[in-house]
């Protein structure tokens, strides 16, 4: 691993866990190590997008590789507790590995698979005939594979949390054969698309994750039925859980109070934007309790003109802004948590 990678874990205290998990994965199943590498940070970016972003989670900038910060929230309250944003992350990772182990099938990087050997021959859609061909992507075998190793710690537990996240885990393996979908190129005179080879290939991961981020908006709070082998809702009001949904079992903690028993850093002192209707708002950041505004001088670059050939020169202007940044609460709780 790079250093930056090494970085991202150190700061989720998840180094040696990962480093053992890396192991076994790639010696068991021959997958590269880059492969492994770049499921894990691409996953640790999503997690810094719906915490950093969305959940006001406070963060540590490490700088590399995306120039983002890793939670460290990220370590307490999302593995261990029932929350709504730990399913988020239970099924965004297992949807992480699905496409992950699916594209690498389709590059021709394990050894274990390949192209979906069924997509051969000819087929018939709302277009008419076409036949197979390129190389479609297999993403039984992704979901195969997600399964058995995502769910392999989940099984051995019988608590509503073993249950939850194998149902998340699932969710999340199901939203990226949802946006699976069939192209096709013509062949003809002039394009005139008399014959059409058609493959089945996922869509950009971002539509995944936009759909599990919508799923985790409605999330529905369950409890564990008497016998112990499923769901029922907490709030008869609400509809019961498909496979599609995500569920949780306990309250989210509150990320607006600093408070290290959850991972909880606060919001105190967080940079907030003033003119925004965000999540990164004064108004939604700060929670409430206001922020105090500062004036402060930097150097920015301006005037900046193209020289032939080929250089870009800029002046160096002195540049005064105003930064606001969240109050912290003014009750004991706060000092007694800090």
């Amino acid at each position: 691993m790079v250093q930056a990678e090494k970085s991202i874990l150190r700061a989720s205290g998840e180094e040696n866990v990962v480093s053992r998990f890396t192991a076994v994965f790639c010696n068991v199943h021959a997958v590269s190590v880059s492969l492994f590498n770049n499921l894990n940070l691409s996953l640790k970016y999503l997690v810094y997008l719906f915490l950093c972003k969305k959940a006001q989670a406070n963060c540590l900038d490490i700088g590399q590789p995306f120039k983002v910060a890793t939670p460290m929230i990220f370590k307490v309250t999302f593995f261990v507790s029932g929350s709504r944003e730990s399913a988020f992350v239970h099924a965004i990772s297992s949807a992480g590995v699905v496409f992950a182990i699916t594209r690498a099938c389709s590059q021709g990087e394990l050894k274990s698979c390949s192209c979906d050997p069924k997509k051969k021959g000819s087929a018939k859609d709302s277009k008419g005939h076409f036949d197979w061909g390129g190389c479609s992507d297999n993403i039984d075998y992704g979901i195969k594979f997600a399964r058995a190793f995502v769910d392999a710690k989940e099984r051995k537990g019988k608590d509503a949390r073993a249950l939850m996240n194998l149902h998340n885990n699932r969710a999340g393996r199901k939203a990226v054969k949802r946006f699976l979908k069939q192209e096709c190129k013509c062949h003809g005179v002039s394009g005139s698309c008399t014959l059409r080879t058609c493959w089945l290939a996922m869509a950009d991961f971002r539509k995944t994750g936009d759909y599990l981020w919508k799923k985790y908006n409605g999330a529905i709070q369950v409890v564990m039925n008497q016998d112990g082998t499923g769901f029922t809702v907490a709030n008869k009001k609400f509809k019961k859980p498909t496979k599609n949904d995500l569920v949780y079992f306990e309250s989210s903690p509150d990320y607006c109070i600093r408070d290290r028993d959850v991972g909880s850093l606060g919001t105190a002192g967080r940079v907030c934007n003033q003119t925004s209707r965000g999540m990164d708002s004064c108004e939604v950041m700060c929670c409430g309790r206001g922020y105090d505004t500062s004036r402060v001088s930097r150097m920015t670059k301006c005037e900046c003109k193209f020289h032939w050939c080929c250089a870009v020169r800029c002046q160096d202007c002195l540049e005064v802004v105003d930064i606001h940044t969240c109050k912290a609460p003014k009750s004991a709780a706060w000092i007694a948590r800090t």
